[in-house]
Parts: C-alpha cells; structure tokens; sequence
C-alpha cells in the first residue's frame, strides 16, 4: 500500500508524472514480448521488417501496441483521484483543527467568566460548537437569576435589620423609606399607614431628591390611586401619570412630573396596614423592582403590625393596671408583702438550684477530669479558600467521634452552634485578608454521641503554602479547662454566697460529724458555729426537733441516695421560727460524702400566706357572688329554644365572670337577639356588660318601632351618658361591640345592625357577610367629627336559610402549630363543611374546632357564638 504524506498541488502533479512514465514503460514489455513470440513462431529474424511483417498478417499486435497508453492512462486517472482525496481530506482536517481550536479558545473564556465573547458556530456539524453556546446562555440566564436574588435577598436583608433596630413607627417609616428609595434609584416615595381611627390612609414620611419632605395628606379608601390601592390591595403601577398627581419639587430639576408611578399595598394576614409609594423619572420601573418591593412589603406590614399590636397592648396593660389598682387600692400592702414573699421564695429555689447544680458539676468534674486530661490531643484540619474541608487528622474519631470521611461529608459545621459558626465564618474572612497571623476563636461542638465539648480553635493562612496549600486549623479540647475554671468561680462565689446567706447553712458526714457551719447558726441557735465544726448531732440535743431532722434526714439519704426537705417548728433567738430545710447529699465517685443542709426562715412567709389565703378566699366569694348575680340574667337556652327552636349559643367565658354575654327580648311581635363583647373580661368586662344589659332592656322595651340600626345608636348614647363619656373632662373609653339582629316572624324579615362585629348569612350553599361598622358602642366622641348613625341592613330571610353572629374572643384565639389566630376564615369553612349538620349540633362542632386548635394555650378572650336556622 502506498502512503502520502501532506504533499502540495505541484508536489502530487510532478509524483503523478513520474508513475504514469514508470508505468507507459514498463507496460511496454507486453508488446515486446509479443512481438518477440510471434517472430520466433514464424523463424524469421528480429529487425524492423519483420516487426513491420506480423502486424501487417497479425493485427492483435496493433491492439496490444495500445496497452502501454491504455495503463498510463488509467494509471494517470486513478492517481488523480487519489491525490484530489487527499486533498480533500487534508482540507477537511484543518477546518476541524480550526473549529476545535475556535471552541477551545470560546470554552477557555466562558470558563474565565467572560460570557459576551464572540463566537459563530462553525456550521450544522460544529456540535460542539453549538453546545457550547447553549452552555453560555443557560450561564447568562443562571447569573442573572442568581443576581436578581442575591439584589432582592440583600434588600431584604437592609431593611429586616432596619426593622429591628425600630420600636418607633415614625422613626421606622422615614427610615425604612429613604432606604427604600436609595436601594431601588428612584427620586421621591411616601409611605402611608391606615388609621383605624380615622379610617384614612395618613401621610407618615416623604422623602425625595435626597431629603426629607413634610407633606401631610389623607385619603380614604378608594379615594385616588393611594385610596385605590388600598381598597384592592395589589399593587399599582403606571407609566402614564395623572395630571392631578402631586408634583414634589427639586431645586436642580424644578417642577418635574415624574414618567412612572408605583404603589404597593402593606397587607399582612388579610390585614391592610398601609401604601407605600414610589416614583421615577425614568419610563419604566423594571419587573425586578416591582418584585423586590412587594416581597418586602409583607415584611414591612408584619413589623408595622406588631408595633401596633405592642402599642395597644402595652395601652390596654396600662388601662388594666389603672383599673386594678383603683380595685384593689386597699390590698396593696397586702400585694407587695405577697411580692416580697414571692421574690424571697424565688431566690431561695434558685441559691438551692445553683447549689446543687454547682455541686454536680463539681462531682462530675472530679470524675472525668484525669481521664479527659489524659486523652486530650489537638485535630488538624486544612480548608480551601471556599471553606470546603480537604483534610482532616484521624485524632478526630477518638476527640469527636466521628470519621474522618463523616467530618469531610460536612459534620465540622453541621454540629456547631449558630454563634459558633458565625465565630468560625468571621475567623474564616479574617484570615482570608490576614495571611500568615495566627487567629484563635473557642465555640462549642456537638460530639457524635450527643456531648457538648469546648473546642479551641487556632487558624493561620497557608494558601500560599505549596506545602499546605489551604487554610490549617488547629483544634483543642478544652473542655475541662472551661470546666476548672467555672468550678474555681463557683468556689469562691459559694464561699461567699455561704457565708453572707440569711440561711443556717450546714455540712455533715454520714457519721453526724459537722463539717461546716456558717454565722447563722449562732444568730438563731445561739451555738458558736466555729466550735460546731468537728462536734457531732448530740450538740444540737438542746433542740430535739432540729436534730431529730436531722438524723432522719441522713438516715433517708443513706437508702434513698436523693435529697430530704421538710419544714418544722421551733423556739430560736428570734422567737418562735418556722424553717424549711433541706438536705442535699453530696457524692464523691457514687460514694455519700457529706450531706449540705440548708435551713430558710419562713415564718414572715408562712404568716403571709395565710393572711393572702384568707383574702383569696374573700375574693373568690365575691367574684362567685357575682357570677350568680351575671347567670340569673342572662338568657336560658331552653326559653330561646321556645321562639327560635333551630338555634344554639357557644358560651365560654375566659375567667369566672364574663364580659360577653348574650343578650334576648321579647316585645309584641319582635323576637330581639345579641352577641355583645364589652371591653376587658374577668370582673371589669362583667360590670360593663351589667350596664350593656339594663341599657338594651330600656331601649328596647321603650318603643317596638326602633330598628336595629336606631337601637343601637340609643344604645350608643345610653352607654356613654352612664360612663359620663359625654364630658369634656372624660378620660374612660370603655365600650362594647355587638352584634344585634330584630327579628319578625310573621313577615319573615330580619333587621341587622353591628358595631364592629359582622353577621353571616348562609342560603342555597352559598355564604354572604354583613360587615358591621366600623365604630364601637360608647367612648369619648370625636370633638370636630360628626358622627354617622348605625347601619340598618333588612333581610327577607327563607325557610332553611342560617344566620351565625359571634363575638372577637374566638377570632382572636391563639392555637395552632405556628401560635396564629383562629381567624374568621376558619369560622366560615367550618359553616360551609358543615351545611346538612343540623344547627344544634353546630354547638359541638364549634367547641371540639376550637379546642383542638387551641391546644395547650391559654383562652385569651371570652367566646360567644350564636347561630340561628329558619
């Protein structure tokens, strides 16, 4: 077989002139051999005649004369095309070594980052080539993705840490504004908040071209594009501005109407909070913005309504406290002695707790001290500049527990601490800038079998190590060291709590041999304490019920391994004295050592437990009395059930005494029925709703013609004139909300007037609300505000159909595994699960929804609940 190597065009013309002649020549022996054959058959002489002679008798030869053309021939036409092949060929390879070499070169540049390199894909067969620019686009797409998240989590993360610096909302919302508008380049925002009050979205902070702008506006709901806003609650976005729209202006650009506008509502649980408002000169707010401020702005309503709820809170805790002590302002001599008592006690628990505590620690020290000690070593681990763990020392199986293939896995951060990773990650950037200085740090570390160790922690920086090529750390247990060291201090702070304690303070061994006494022996038993020491029990037979304690006590330690306490009674320096005592038994390796007594005068504590217990009982009475007095009026089930037979009332007070109650009348041929919820609960809820109770039987029993509507603004003024609300000097806003339904069964109609509480309707499957308004019952009247009267709504109600009115308390219940509201939603999908249960058995259904959600926490309000089927 022939092979060429890469020849040019001239090169392979010359090689195939040169075959074609070896060839012509060589096949010229086939007609010399012919021509020799037929001369020598013939016997005549070799010369030109006789050459002449056979192809003139013999015209083959002039055939076979053709055979050296005819193979230079086909040898010329086969080497022609062989060498054009070739050619080819060779073409072909050097445009693929070019089209490697243009991906290698495109790779290289995408693998150093550069994502906007030019390239053209060689053609239909330059896969890779194709590939590769796929590959860059997904890149491209990645990284912006990654950095629209990391620009939207960084904003978030600027204003959280705004939030929590904040109990101010002014402060929070100027603050949290100029952020806002610096983080996303706009040139002026507002934000706004909703006052329940007032019911408008109030003007908080302007900020624009870099300053602060005191601007005081107000809207309504779905009153212009804030009002808008508000009353859809989704965002607003324009990019063609109202004329009317309020132009801010700028020193440098003058009056310059802004090209875009947004808004974003401040909701958080179903509940509007406030707007906040952005604009720009430029044409377009990008969509990435827009996303970043309403992810935000849940976080921002969140925080905004937890101020708000803290700021009524600490309000309502103030007006409690006011209305405690106006009831109990005889007690509180009694209140603080029961304080005292309560402190005192408290701190005793706490010395006994430290005690024992410390005495453990020291106990469990002892025994694992020298063992500790002995196995101690240092861990060597080395980590990449990505914090990526690349070795670890074996010495960390027989220290920590783990492998070292599990430590590499990631279990050297997965079992630190939140602070102990944070002191790693600030150690980690320290030595990244700080090559070569030595940085140590101590945090805590899980063990695998569940133990917390002392790690202490040195790094230094060796990247540029050849060696090492990492960051190394060097990681100690100092486990027992932490330990000595808080033993040592506990040492001296026992010493000294022993020796200032007001408590008889004693250490004796099994024997009855004391071992130590403090000054307080002598103060109350009269005995030296220092010539105690070294003395048995018999010293203390001059008070037979202090030792007998005492032997008993060592004699139950001795069985029972565990600590005795009980109180008696004696006669002391200070007169007679009730002492609780209690023995603690101390161990050395499972062994009784000595036994610490320690004795607390309680005598002034006994005394005022009593006096408090008499009292409690006084005011237990009372509050009794009370509710006897409450039930005796209220509704009884059985007469509702005689008007309205379809009906339940989910009842359940929170305390004794209830400040919700429910309310029924009779009067010609009206049927009266209402869920009231007076302010507080307990007793002040209670004597509100006393007055709620004898106000609506007036009103009502006054003139049958009343609508709700009316008689609930009678109520309204009724209420504030027995409060005294009315005049200029009054300072109480007691009230109550209601729910209040007339009902006439022979014209099949339904009036329903609210304060604050809605109505629900259920007919043909289907639920309908009847918001109540947004006013209480009574408080101080607004001075230049003109009040509007009660809302009268009027429902022709048909057989089948349910009405269900309730108070706060069971909205407002706390349960649940995220300790959220029970929520109105929760109400109506337990209606609308339940619309073939019939209306009686509602009573059950309600009360086992509502226990199971509330779990182990506590009734935070009183509940009512009543539903009405026709």
């Amino acid at each position: 077989m022939i092979s060429f190597g890469i020849i040019s065009t001239t090169d392979s013309k010359q090689v195939i002139r040169q075959r074609v002649t070896q060839a012509f020549l060589v096949s010229l022996m086939f007609p010399v051999i012919a021509w020799i054959v037929d001369i020598l058959s013939r016997g005549i002489p070799f010369n030109l005649t006789s050459i002449a002679d056979i192809h003139a008798t013999n015209p083959i030869h002039w055939i076979i004369d053709l055979a050296p053309f005819v193979i230079a021939y086909v040898t010329w036409l086969q080497l022609t095309r062989h060498y054009r092949r070739i050619l080819l060929l060779e073409k072909e390879l050097r445009q693929r070594d070019e089209d490697i070499e243009k991906n290698a070169r495109f790779a290289q540049r995408i693998g150093e980052g550069d994502y906007n390199a030019p390239f053209q894909v060689g053609g239909d067969d330059d896969i890779l080539g194709k590939s590769l620019v796929i590959m860059r686009d997904n890149l491209l797409a990645s990284q912006k993705k990654e950095a629209e998240q990391n620009w939207i989590t960084k904003g978030k993360d600027e204003i959280s840490h705004i939030l929590r610096l904040h109990h101010n909302i002014d402060e929070l919302s100027y603050d949290v504004l100029v952020k806002l508008i610096n983080y996303i380049r706009t040139i002026q925002g507002a934000i706004y908040l909703y006052d329940e009050e007032k019911q408008k979205l109030v003007n908080l902070a302007t900020y624009a071209y870099n300053r602060r702008k005191y601007i005081k506006q107000e809207f309504r709901i779905g009153e212009g594009l804030i009002g808008e806003c508000a009353y859809e609650r989704e965002f607003i976005y324009r990019t063609e501005v109202p004329d009317n729209y309020v132009t801010i202006t700028s020193g440098i650009l003058g009056d310059r109407k802004p090209k875009s506008l947004l808004l974003v509502p401040l909701i958080t649980d179903e509940k509007l909070e406030g707007v906040l408002e952005f604009a720009s000169l430029d044409d377009e707010i990008p969509e990435l913005t827009i996303r970043f401020l309403k992810e935000v702005g849940e976080i921002i309503a969140r925080t905004i309504f937890n101020l708000r709820i803290n700021q009524k809170t600490e309000k309502l805790l103030q007006e409690a406290q006011q209305m405690a002590q106006e009831l109990k302002e005889n007690e509180e001599e009694l209140r603080q002695n029961a304080e005292e008592m309560k402190i005192t006690q408290e701190e005793l628990e706490i010395s006994n707790a430290k005690l024992e505590a410390k005495i453990q620690e020291v106990e469990n020290a002892q025994k694992r001290l020298h063992s500790l000690l002995e196995n101690a070593s240092e861990i060597i681990s080395i980590y990449n500049s990505e914090k990526q763990l690349t070795y670890i020392s074996p010495s960390v199986t027989k220290i920590l527990g783990y492998t070292p293939q599990e430590m590499m896995s990631g279990k050297d951060i997965d079992r630190l601490t939140r602070k102990g990773e944070a002191a790693f990650n600030e150690m980690f950037e320290q030595l990244l800038e700080n090559p070569r200085i030595a940085i140590t740090i101590q945090y805590t570390f899980m063990k695998k079998d569940g133990e917390k160790i002392f790690l202490e922690v040195t790094g230094r920086n060796l990247l540029d190590d050849p060696a090492i090529g990492g960051i190394i750390i060097n990681s100690r247990d100092i486990t027992e060291r932490k330990r000595a060291e808080k033993e040592e201090r506990m040492r001296s702070k026992m010493q000294s709590l022993s020796e200032n304690s007001p408590d008889i303070i004693m250490r004796v061994n099994p024997a009855g041999q004391f071992f130590y006494a403090n000054p307080m022996v002598e103060t109350y038993l009269g005995i030296d304490y220092r010539e105690l020491v070294n003395q048995t029990i018999t010293a203390l037979d001059g008070i037979p019920v202090l030792s007998n304690f005492i032997r008993e006590a060592i004699k139950t330690i001795k069985v029972e391994k565990e600590k005795y306490e009980g109180e008696i009674t004696f006669t002391t320096n200070r007169g007679e004295t009730v002492m609780h005592i209690v023995g603690i038994p101390e161990f050395n390796e499972n062994e009784l050592e000595t036994i610490l007594f320690v004795a607390h005068d309680i005598t002034e504590q006994k005394q005022t437990e009593r006096e408090i217990q008499e009292k409690n009982r006084k005011i237990t009475e009372s509050i009794n009395y009370a509710q006897r007095i409450q039930t005796s009026i209220l509704p009884n089930n059985r007469i509702i059930r005689q008007y309205l037979p379809k009906s339940f009332i989910y009842y359940h007070p929170r305390d004794v005494v209830s400040g919700d109650f429910p309310w029924f009348f009779i009067k010609d041929d009206f049927i009266y029925i209402a869920a009231v919820d007076c302010t507080g609960h307990g007793v002040p809820g209670a004597l509100l709703s006393f007055i709620g109770y004898f106000t609506l039987n007036n009103v009502v029993d006054h003139d049958s013609s009343y609508t709700a509507g009316q008689i609930l603004d009678h109520l309204h003024f009724g209420v504030r004139k027995t409060l005294k609300q009315d005049r200029p000097d009054a300072d109480a806003r007691d009230g109550m909300d209601i729910a209040f339904c007339k009902i006439n069964p022979k014209n099949k109609e339904l009036q329903y007037a609210g304060a604050h509480r809605p109505l629900y309707l259920v007919r043909n499957g289907e639920l309908t609300e009847y918001k109540g308004d947004r006013k209480a019952i009574g408080g101080i009247p607004h001075p230049k505000k003109a009040e509007e009267p009660f809302t009268n709504y009027i429902i022709e109600y048909k057989p089948g159909d349910k009405v269900f009115f309730f108070s706060d308390g069971i909205v407002d219940q706390v349960g649940g595994p995220e300790k959220k509201k029970f929520g109105a939603q929760s109400i109506r999908d337990i209606i609308m699960n339940n619309l073939k249960t019939p209306i009686h058995e509602l009573n059950d259904v309600f009360a086992k929804a509502l226990t199971d959600y509330q779990g182990e926490n506590k009734q935070v309000d009183d509940i009512l609940l009543i539903g009405i089927e026709f």
